[in-house]
């Protein structure tokens, strides 16, 4: 397994944008499907958004479409999150998730996941 480092959380206002990184091993990072996933105090974790081993498939929550890009920065190892227009049901500890994967698959389901990252806070203010 693989460990993963998350930075980049913080306390913004609505409207605001915000980016969040997560830090691959450089011998994991070619062959893992990535993700992040949020936890809100007393709600269930959710997925936000997933991009394929070869960064050519995406896929997010509808939640967050039109707001959030994920995408993979291969020079740094690293998966980013660009949250922008954030709003208050964004607030949520923020994780990465990392696990072999081939071609264009992404998983959406945290049972799939190998990986983790020990998460990052959001907190986005009215």
């Amino acid at each position: 397994q693989a460990r993963l480092f998350e930075s980049g959380g913080g306390l913004v206002q609505a409207g605001d944008s915000l980016t969040l990184s997560c830090k691959i091993p450089r011998r994991s990072f070619g062959t893992y499907a990535l993700a992040w996933f949020r936890q809100a105090p007393g709600l269930d974790g959710e997925f936000v958004a997933g991009v394929s081993r070869s960064g050519g498939r995406t896929v997010y929550a509808d939640s967050v479409k039109g707001r959030f890009t994920i995408f993979r920065d291969s020079a740094n190892n690293t998966v980013v999150l660009e949250m922008n227009n954030l709003k208050p049901e964004d607030t949520a500890v923020y994780t990465c998730a990392g696990r072999l994967g081939a071609g264009a698959e992404v998983f959406t389901a945290r049972r799939y996941y190998t990986d983790w990252g020990q998460g990052t806070q959001v907190a986005v203010s009215s």
